[in-house]
Order: structure tokens, then C-alpha cells, then sequence
């Protein structure tokens, strides 16, 4: 754990307040759920909650499904971070960040569909892979993840049926959020 040499009191009610600073650079927003964890060294630890975290097993496996269905490599996110890869190694993109760029697209609760006259996406900061198709995981009217195909070549076609597969793949993994 690093220090952050920032020190907070707890007011009157309980609450203590997450100094801008670390809000910005963890990308907590407000209204973002949060998990406390405590330890028994006395620590209290607040961890950013991801809903769609919750079922990664479940996800991993139908990534899996959807790799070798459609042939393309996918990706699927939460707000902030990978969660499951299949069809390129995990370890280059597990728990990496989403980029800015992404993040901009989520904001539109729309599908993505790279267009070879526009310009291209790299999701994923520091990994060159570019979003071919882009789908928004929405639960109960919030935003809980992403799921896209990605490649290394933009020259690649995407077809109708690979915009489909991953519109029902968003939808699908949406609902059994909802269970």
C-alpha cells in the first residue's frame, strides 16, 4: 500500500471526505460505488466497486465462446479497467486501464463501429491494439462495462453479424447482471 501523506478527519457524522487529488487520479466520480475492506492490522481500504466484476468467471468463459464464434479477439471492461481477454495473451491487458478515448465513447451509451474514413480507437492506455466494434453493457439503466472486438490491423472487416454478436453479447451479460 502507498502512502499518500494526506491526512483526513472524520466529521461529526461519520463521513470523511476522499481528497481531489486521489478521487482524479483513481477515477472515483460521485455517485461511483465503493467497497470498504478492512484488515486485521487496523486498516480500512476503499476499492472502487464493479458490478460486472462480480461475474468475471462467467464473463471469462463467454469470451472464450465469443473468440472463437466470431474469430476476433474481445475485450470486455468495467468503467475503469480490463476484466477479461480472449484471443490475445491476458497478461498484456488484464487489469489495464481504459483510455481516455474509450471513455469518451462510453459517455455516449452507443455502439462503436470503427469506420475506416474516420479516425482510429485505442482503448486500452499503452497497448496497441485498436477497437473494431464496441458494445455498452448497461444494467438496470446504469452503465456497468463494455464489451468489443479488438485488433492489431484496421484493415480488418466487420461485418453486420460482428456488430450483432457483440450488441447481444452486451445485452446478454447486461441481463444476468440483472439476476
Amino acid at each position: 500500500m502507498k502512502a499518500t501523506g494526506i491526512v483526513r478527519r472524520i466529521d461529526d457524522l461519520g463521513r470523511v471526505v476522499i481528497p481531489k487529488e486521489i478521487r482524479r487520479t483513481m477515477r472515483i466520480r460521485e455517485g461511483d460505488p465503493l467497497e470498504i475492506y478492512t484488515d486485521n492490522n487496523g486498516e480500512v481500504i476503499f476499492k472502487k466497486y464493479s458490478q460486472i466484476g462480480e461475474l468475471t468467471l462467467f464473463i471469462n468463459q463467454y469470451a472464450e465462446i465469443l473468440n472463437k464464434t466470431s474469430g476476433h479477439c474481445v475485450i470486455v471492461c468495467d468503467k475503469d479497467h480490463v476484466i477479461s481477454v480472449a484471443g490475445t495473451p491476458k497478461r498484456e491487458l488484464l487489469e489495464r486501464r481504459v483510455s481516455s478515448s474509450l471513455e469518451d465513447i462510453i459517455e455516449t451509451r452507443s455502439t462503436y463501429v470503427y469506420n475506416k474514413n474516420g479516425s482510429s480507437l485505442q482503448p486500452i492506455e499503452g497497448v496497441d491494439k485498436y477497437c473494431l466494434v464496441a458494445a455498452p453493457i448497461i444494467s438496470s439503466g446504469d452503465f456497468t462495462g463494455i464489451i468489443m472486438f479488438v485488433d492489431n490491423d484496421l484493415n480488418k472487416n466487420i461485418s453486420e453479424t460482428d456488430i450483432k454478436l457483440i450488441e447481444v453479447a452486451a445485452d446478454f451479460l447486461a441481463r444476468q447482471m440483472e439476476e
